[in-house]
Formats: C-alpha cells, sequence, structure tokens
C-alpha cells in the first residue's frame, strides 16, 4: 500500500479510475493520453466532482434522480467533507479523499473549489437562468471551473490567467454541449436550462417547451446552443497551446469527441431528441488521431481572440 499524506494513494487512483470509466467514455478515452502522473491526478479532481454532483441529484453516476432527494443536505455535506479535504484530514470517503490526495500533491487555490461548488449549489435551489448571461454564468460554475481546475492538475501556473480563462471557455463549451443534448432528460427532471428570454423570444410557453408543436423552435434554441458552443471551443482550442504536448493531445481530442455532441444535436434538427447524442468509437478514435498529429505540427499562430466570450472574473463580481 502507498501512502501519501495518511491517504492510501493506489486505492484512491483505482477508485477514480473506475469513477471516470463508468461516468464518462470519452474522458475516460482522453485521459490516457496524459502522461501518468497527470492521467490520476486527473482522475482524482473528476471523482470528486463526479461523486459532489451525483450527491446533489441524488443520482450514480448519472443515472436516475432518487425520488424525495434532500439536495440541501447533501450540499452541506459536500462542503464539510471538502473543507476536511483542505485540511488534509481522510474522510473515509474515497471521492473525497481522492481530492485530499490530489491536494497534497497540486495547490488548487480554495476559490476554484468554491467556484464548482457554487454550481451545486444551484442546482440545489432548483435554478433557472433568465437570460443568457445566466446561462453563461451557470456553465462556468458547473463545467468552466472544473476546467480551470483541471488547467492547474496539468501544470498551468496559477498566475497565468489568460491561459486559465481559456481552461475556463472549454468547460463552458462542454457544458452548453450537455445542456444541448440533455433538454429532453432534464424536462423529464423538472429542469430547464434555456433562459426565459429565449423561451420568450420565441413565445414558447413556460414548462412547455417539449410540446411536439414547439419541437422546430427547440431546434432553433438548441442550434444557439451548439453555436456558443463552437465560439468556446475555438478559443479553448487556441489556449491549448500553451500546454505540455501529452495534455494539449488529450485537450485536443476531448475537445473534438464532446464538440462532435453539439455537432450532432444541430444536424438532427427537429429529431435531436429522439435518442440520446453520442460519438462513436470511430469518431472518437478519429479525434485522437487528429488531436496527435496537431500537437506534431507548429501551433497554431493565428491568435482566437476571446471578444464577446464570457469571462470568469464575473462570477467573483455575481453579474
Amino acid at each position: 500500500m502507498s501512502e501519501t499524506g495518511g491517504y492510501d494513494a493506489h486505492a484512491l487512483h483505482g477508485f477514480a479510475h473506475d469513477s471516470i470509466a463508468h461516468g464518462s467514455k470519452s474522458f475516460a478515452l482522453a485521459s490516457q493520453l496524459f502522461d501518468r502522473t497527470t492521467r490520476e491526478r486527473v482522475w482524482l479532481l473528476y471523482a470528486w466532482c463526479r461523486a459532489a454532483d451525483d450527491l446533489v441529484d441524488g443520482q450514480d453516476h448519472g443515472g436516475p434522480m432518487g425520488a424525495g432527494h434532500d439536495a440541501k443536505a447533501a450540499l452541506t455535506r459536500i462542503r464539510a467533507l471538502t473543507d476536511r479535504a483542505f485540511a488534509g484530514e481522510p474522510t473515509g470517503e474515497p471521492a473525497f479523499d481522492a481530492l485530499g490526495l490530489l491536494l497534497t500533491e497540486i495547490a488548487i487555490p480554495c476559490a476554484v473549489i468554491d467556484d464548482i461548488i457554487a454550481g451545486f449549489e444551484l442546482d440545489a435551489d432548483d435554478w433557472r437562468p433568465r437570460s443568457e448571461e445566466d446561462l453563461l454564468r451557470y456553465a462556468y460554475h458547473v463545467a468552466g471551473a472544473v476546467g480551470v481546475a483541471m488547467a492547474l492538475v496539468m501544470g498551468v501556473d496559477p498566475a497565468d490567467a489568460t491561459t486559465l480563462d481559456r481552461a475556463s471557455d472549454l468547460g463552458i463549451a462542454f457544458q452548453l454541449a450537455n445542456i444541448a443534448r440533455d433538454i429532453a432528460e432534464d424536462a423529464a427532471a423538472d429542469r430547464c436550462y434555456l433562459p426565459d428570454e429565449w423561451l420568450a423570444e420565441l413565445d414558447i410557453p413556460p414548462g412547455q417547451h417539449m410540446h411536439p408543436a414547439f419541437r422546430s423552435r427547440l431546434s432553433v434554441m438548441a442550434k444557439w446552443l451548439a453555436e456558443m458552443a463552437e465560439e468556446y471551443e475555438a478559443s479553448a482550442r487556441w489556449g491549448a497551446r500553451k500546454l505540455r504536448p501529452r495534455s494539449r493531445w488529450a485537450v485536443l481530442a476531448a475537445t473534438g469527441i464532446y464538440g462532435d455532441i453539439a455537432r450532432e444535436v444541430r444536424r438532427r434538427g427537429d429529431r435531436a431528441w429522439d435518442h440520446r447524442a453520442s460519438s462513436s468509437l470511430a469518431a472518437k478514435i478519429g479525434w485522437v488521431a487528429r488531436a496527435g498529429w496537431s500537437v506534431l505540427r507548429r501551433p497554431p499562430q493565428r491568435r482566437i481572440g476571446r471578444e464577446g466570450l464570457w469571462t470568469r472574473s464575473r462570477a467573483e463580481k455575481g453579474t
């Protein structure tokens, strides 16, 4: 048994590997491209994020939501266990000990983890966006902040705000793709992440967006989400040039694989939610190959700007 700061590193790495393998085949595949140390650290962070998200939703790796679940109590538990992880105190809960082990190796500012937990709080409050700004703020908290934490795990300097903004962009792109793909699943769970202003603009009554009569209008919003995701994806691709080669390979592969989800939803139009959009194994392998080739080439020199994109500093202002 390998002990690090009172943690059983071998057992926690195994737990974290099982978590990502069960929770996301796409991320699990992309994570294999990292060097071993980075890969295991990415798994540890994923395991904490996955477990905390499941605790709030009363799920198991994104499965059906449990009836009568107390999300507020779950949020209190997440905060208490996460505080213990930051204090270096083993909790006996593998996912939180995974974070504790990670923090013995990587300095992730508490503010970054707090931003992620703020996303869990929004879900616990059954929060819904009124505006596009609200939507992007939510996407930052539930995914963009995770992108920032992942960048730190990959060795990005905490003072490199420019690269961390690009990492946040990647998480936001992933979340926008998720929202577009999961509109029907979210509606079944009485959740909606489509801004009220969008629904009003397309004359869709509140709570009625899944009615067949509005399917064509719903596909318009899915197209908006996909187009937004592509803008953030492009920014993140440019930012990945600052990563070490193997980390860049993994990130670019994941970017392509996940980006295909938004592109597939847009391609399907009105039939986007007949069955869950996903990327085939062949397509995933194709993105791994393309990402590997791009790493071997000279990084792109034409700067892709971030003008008009949501910036994580807005989260500090609550706007």
